[in-house]
């Protein structure tokens, strides 16, 4: 890991303000992410004022877990004022939309801490990149500093780490050996794990549920040498769908929708396809499908998302060719 270099920028620039922010409609991990840094470098730099921003809103787990935990965020960041921009959870700018422009104009130093596969983009503006496309939540990566400068978490810091990595791996089930490591650790500091399970857990929204019948009810059942590919379309909702079309059968899935005016796509996939298909949903499909819609695409092997222009049956066409092409021709 790199705590000692992002320290050192951090005095090379004299920062007084550092700002982290994290993706669109931030999540648990991104948003508990943020929290175990600012801890972590406060540590380090007592009179730097580190601020957790989300200009792009979050998402409404996350709003459980500000009211459970001492965690502030800022939907209104002073971008132009930061001195340092620290990414997290995110392998490109435009996550951030409108806000990625002012990133791109400051003169600040940007680091970006994620656990997605970079783009190409991300390491040309990034002055320090802390990346590994392996760790299932981005949580396990700042675990890591903590590790790096021997220094434990306090108890709200292990929880939110926690409950990151839980959030993001989807209750463990995506997890990998790293990561019961680190949860082993984390628990060891005093974390009560089916208490703060439970604390964290939401209802499924009304509305979700609808969602998922929807995109079942709608879905396009294509079958690619052997493999079961599932392609569909709702309003909102998009990654929850996704997944159920999984959970019920098909081997990949791809739902899409549109807000503001722009075509967003939920990519889902189970691990079989993942290694018996050699696709990786971010890099071998999210990433040339987001290209092709003129937007972005990138995310996890299998789980991945989208988000561009044009029409959604054009896209969800796209989405299908790239996949028959990887599929006739694995490297």
């Amino acid at each position: 890991m790199s705590l000692k270099k992002l320290i050192q920028i951090l005095k090379d620039q004299q920062a007084s303000f550092v700002l982290l922010l994290c993706h669109r409609s931030a999540d648990a991990d991104a948003i508990c992410s943020a929290y175990g840094l600012q801890g972590l470098l406060k540590r380090f730099l007592p009179d730097v004022v580190v601020e957790i921003g989300c200009p792009q809103g979050i998402n409404k787990p996350s709003k459980t877990l500000l009211e459970n935990l001492p965690i502030t965020v800022n939907l209104k960041p002073n971008i132009e004022s930061a001195e340092t921009i620290v990414l997290l959870d995110m392998n490109t700018i435009e996550q951030l939309d409108e806000v990625a422009e002012v990133i791109r104009k400051s003169s600040a130093p940007k680091i970006i801490i994620d656990h997605h596969a970079s783009s190409a983009e991300t390491l040309q503006v990034c002055k320090l990149c802390i990346i590994d496309d392996k760790a299932a939540a981005n949580c396990e990566l700042i675990y890591r500093l903590y590790e790096e400068a021997e220094v434990e978490p306090n108890l709200n810091e292990a929880k939110a780490l926690f409950v990151g990595i839980a959030f993001d791996t989807r209750h463990f089930a995506l997890a990998n050996s790293p990561t019961f490591s680190i949860i082993a650790n984390l628990v060891a500091v005093g974390i009560d794990a089916q208490k703060t399970l439970a604390q964290f857990a939401l209802p499924i929204d009304p509305s979700e549920r609808v969602a998922k019948l929807k995109a079942c009810k709608r879905a396009k059942i294509v079958k690619v040498q052997g493999w079961i590919i599932a392609l569909s379309h709702v309003s909102a909702f998009q990654a929850p769908a996704a997944k159920a079309l999984v959970d019920l059968g098909a081997h990949m899935s791809a739902v899409a929708g549109k807000k503001n005016g722009k075509v967003e796509i939920s990519l889902r996939s189970v691990r079989q396809f993942n290694e018996g298909a050699g696709i990786h949903l971010g890099t071998d499909i999210a990433a040339p499908l987001g290209e092709y819609l003129g937007g972005v695409g990138g995310g996890h092997a299998m789980a991945s998302g989208v988000s561009g222009k044009g029409e959604i049956q054009d896209a969800l066409k796209k989405c299908l060719a790239l996949v028959e092409a990887k599929i006739a021709k694995p490297e």
